[in-house]
Formats: C-alpha cells, sequence, structure tokens
C-alpha cells in the first residue's frame, strides 16, 4: 500500500536534515532488538513523525522492513525524504495509529515482529506556531495532528456546550477549576469568538485566582486537554494498543512512550491485563489457557537517565513501557466463527 505525500512545504524541507535524537533511542532499540533480528522481520512505527527512530533502527536491522504510520502529512513527507535510501524497506501510511488492523491487512502483512508507539505531540508540531499546541505563542486555534480532519480547537470552544467543555478539561487536563474555565468561555462567545491562542490565554488567566498560578502556567492543562479532544488521543490508543497487540507473532514486542499520565495510565492498564494469569483463585494447576500472553520487559515504567533529559527537555516526562509476547491466545481462536491467528 503506502500513500501518495504530498509535496513537502518549506518548514519540512528545512528539517529535512534535523539531527534531532529520539527520545530514549538507544533503549529502545535494546528493548526491540530480539525480536527484530529475525529474517523477514516487520516493525510498524505507530507514530513515525519525523522518522528518528525509523532511520536508527532500518540502518541497524538491515533486513528489517518498516512500516512507518503518522496522521500528520507535513510529517510523513519529511519522513519520505529523510528515509529515501532505504528504498523498498521502507512503507509509510497516512493513518491515525487506531487502524494498525486495517492497514496490515491491506499490506497483507500476517504479523509483525515489532511495534513502537512514541506518544504526544511531535517536535515538528510543536515547533510550527500556526498549529497552535502551544500556550506560549499566539497562533490559530487549531491543534490537529491532521491538517485534513474538521474538527479544530476552536471549533470545540465554539459549539461545544458548558457541561461538554467542564467533562474535557476535567478528563483530559485533569483540571480542577475546569468549571470556572468553561462558564468563562461561554460567557465570553456570546459576544466575542475565541480565534487565537492569545484569546485564550488570557481568558483562562483572568479566571485563575492568583494563588494559583504560581503552582504552573494556568493555561497548560486546558491546551493539553483541548489538544486530546480535537486528535481523539486517548480514544485511539485505546483502540490501537490491543490491535497492535493482537497482531504481535510469538516472540515479538512492543514499546510504548508516553508523556502524560493518561496515556500512560492506558497503556499500563493494558499491558498488566495482558501479563496477568487469568487462573480463578484457588486453582492447584494453571491450565494453559489461563497463562499469561505477555511478559512485561521492563519493572514499572522506564525514566529517561539523567543525561538524556539534561540534553533534551522534551524527554522528561517520558515513561517507557515495554512486553514481549510468550504465545498466541489459547480459546479464543478455537471458538466457532472466531477470528484465526494468520501465520507469519
Amino acid at each position: 500500500m503506502g500513500i501518495r505525500l504530498r509535496e513537502p512545504d518549506e518548514h519540512a524541507k528545512a528539517m529535512a536534515a534535523d539531527t534531532h535524537i529520539p527520545v530514549m533511542l538507544d533503549r529502545t532499540i535494546e528493548l526491540l532488538a530480539p525480536a527484530l533480528e529475525r529474517p523477514g522481520a516487520v516493525m510498524v512505527d505507530a507514530t513515525l513523525g519525523l522518522g528518528g527512530h525509523a532511520e536508527a533502527f532500518l540502518e541497524r536491522f538491515p533486513g528489517l522492513a518498516y512500516i512507518g504510520l503518522d496522521r500528520d502529512q507535513n510529517a510523513l513527507a519529511h519522513s519520505a525524504q529523510r528515509l529515501v535510501r532505504f528504498g523498498d524497506r521502507i512503507t509509510l501510511v497516512h493513518s491515525v495509529y487506531d487502524r494498525i488492523e486495517e492497514v496490515l491487512e491491506e499490506l497483507d502483512i500476517r504479523g509483525i515482529a515489532g511495534v513502537l508507539f512514541d506518544l504526544g505531540v511531535s517536535s515538528m508540531q510543536l515547533d510550527r506556531v500556526e498549529r497552535g499546541f502551544s500556550y506560549s505563542k499566539d497562533a490559530p486555534l487549531d491543534m490537529r495532528m491532521d491538517d485534513t480532519s474538521p474538527l479544530t480547537a476552536e471549533r470545540v470552544l465554539a459549539e461545544y456546550d458548558e457541561s461538554e467543555l467542564r467533562r474535557i478539561f476535567y478528563q483530559y487536563g485533569e483540571e480542577k477549576l475546569a468549571p470556572r474555565y468553561a462558564k468563562r468561555i461561554v460567557e465570553r462567545r456570546a459576544t466575542t469568538p475565541l480565534t487565537t491562542s492569545a484569546q485564550l490565554v488570557a481568558l483562562i488567566d483572568a479566571a485563575t485566582p492568583a494563588a494559583l498560578r504560581r503552582a504552573g502556567h494556568p493555561a497548560k492543562r486546558v491546551f493539553q486537554a483541548l489538544r486530546i479532544e480535537v486528535n481523539q488521543e486517548l480514544a485511539s490508543l485505546e483502540r490501537a494498543l490491543p490491535a497492535a497487540l493482537d497482531a504481535l507473532e510469538v516472540g515479538g514486542r512492543i514499546v510504548v512512550l508516553a508523556y502524560q499520565s493518561l496515556e500512560d495510565r492506558i497503556v499500563k492498564r493494558e499491558l498488566a491485563a495482558r501479563s496477568t494469569s487469568t487462573a480463578p483463585r484457588g486453582l492447584p494447576v494453571e491450565l494453559p489457557e489461563h497463562a499469561p500472553v505477555f511478559r512485561l520487559l521492563v519493572r514499572g515504567a522506564e525514566l529517561a537517565d539523567d543525561e538524556e533529559r539534561a540534553r533534551n527537555s522534551r524527554s522528561a516526562p517520558v515513561r517507557l513501557r515495554a512486553a514481549v509476547k510468550l504465545r498466541a491466545p489459547h480459546p479464543v481462536a478455537n471458538k466457532p466463527g472466531a477470528r484465526k491467528p494468520r501465520a507469519a
């Protein structure tokens, strides 16, 4: 499959020589390497971004076939230039990662050896003021990772009712002042629409008690909540993780890099469920069908070391989790009408 890429814009061209080192690159390679050294190994990068991880993996494993997904067409255009020397070993797909199962079916891929999720906003998206992701720079209230998507932050602020705004600020921003902010937004838009980040920051700042401003920028959590809502990040992750785990061959490995607690919670819950025995308590012998399907490769969540955090501030919040697939699920494949796992 693959995609017909748009011509990269000037910003993407300027970044073609980017030397940015991806977060926890060496550790990510170390964890996935045992699965990727097999002949014919296929890896899925669910969040291709600027292609830094992809370039390192393709150089390190000469026999590896690499599938890179991203919803951002500018990121794909940049990566296409960066990775052109790898020829047909790399396939780029314009897609949200929750379509991983459909993408693999369209590519006729029967199983994958490794999968990487590097979650959150990419460097390219953060660095482009006009995308509106930053509360520190004035820009249109866009926040779309995929600029072909119809929903923007401006539309959310203009169209969601007060209870919906309160919900997303609570749920996605963990914002204690969600009711106050939602009320002020609805009052403001009745006379003047909110169209820029500076307008929203000023409104939030004015609505925040002085004592709470010292606890960090008051707009940070609201901007996070809007970005998650616009891009449906958590809902997509909740669909994508099970699909990616199901697609792994026995011996296949997954690494997930999460940058905020809501994402990490989803990853932790899913990996814990897959790596825990389902045997009823008190059963004297664990039957094969109750044995864990996965084994965790790290204890808890690993952090970037002090050296990396000093070199790259964007690595400071990262939480890395990883697992290896021990066996195919036992009973489901044998149920009438169930989809049988395809051989690699």
